[in-house]
């Protein structure tokens, strides 16, 4: 396993236990490999609405596959945390090895976060052999997430009731070689699903 810089719990005192099934006998058994897609964006961007609905896409292809969703997390696993730059590196610290886990069963990931730091982000790629993780940009313009505002969070952060909210009191550094560029303003949401499919096949994670 690689270091893990956060770690404070004593490794020494743990010993990873090998599974008798390897990652490839049971991607053999789903027919597909194993990938970590990571949708990126601003709040209101569509990353949630376009993982889920590849989600539904890959199921319908037969693929195992699950969606690791940035406010699901936050109701259990990372239900600790606030979102100051500390805290936000270790939520994706954790989601990162969530994720992992999740490949090493042959599994295809769609993980929607934010995760405003590139640092943070290439900290899971590092943890995913090369070829395997997928960064997804969702490149939504500021102004047309907040157009949307479903959770009316932009009108609390502008208030000044939330503190440290990215885009508004916090900053985003947006990808700058991620895998794939959508723009869910332009694109509709069935395209953007087709076109995350056909990047799939080039990569050899599915054959159709």
């Amino acid at each position: 396993m690689q270091s893990d810089p956060f770690d404070k719990t004593g490794r020494s005192n743990t010993r990873w236990q090998q599974s008798l099934l390897s990652r490839e006998v049971r991607e053999s058994r789903n027919r597909h490999r194993a990938a970590v897609l990571w949708f990126t964006g601003l709040s209101g961007a569509g990353k949630s609405t376009l993982a889920h609905a590849t989600e539904k896409r890959l199921f319908e292809l037969s693929c195992q596959t699950y969606v690791l969703d940035g406010d699901n997390v936050r109701h259990g696993l990372c239900g600790d945390l606030g979102f100051s730059v500390e805290d936000r590196s270790e939520n994706l610290r954790r989601i990162g090895h969530v994720a992992k886990l999740f490949f090493d069963t042959g599994v295809i990931i769609l993980s929607a976060f934010i995760s405003p730091f590139s640092q943070d982000r290439a900290f899971v790629r590092r943890m995913i052999p090369a070829g395997r993780f997928i960064e997804i940009y969702c490149s939504t313009p500021l102004e047309v997430c907040e157009s949307r505002d479903t959770k009316g969070l932009y009108l609390k952060a502008r208030a000044g009731l939330i503190k440290d909210f990215t885009g508004v009191s916090a900053a985003y550094e947006p990808p700058t070689d991620p895998e794939l560029i959508i723009d869910t303003q332009q694109q509709t949401i069935a395209a953007s699903v087709e076109e995350i499919v056909v990047l799939l096949v080039k990569r050899n994670i599915l054959q159709l």
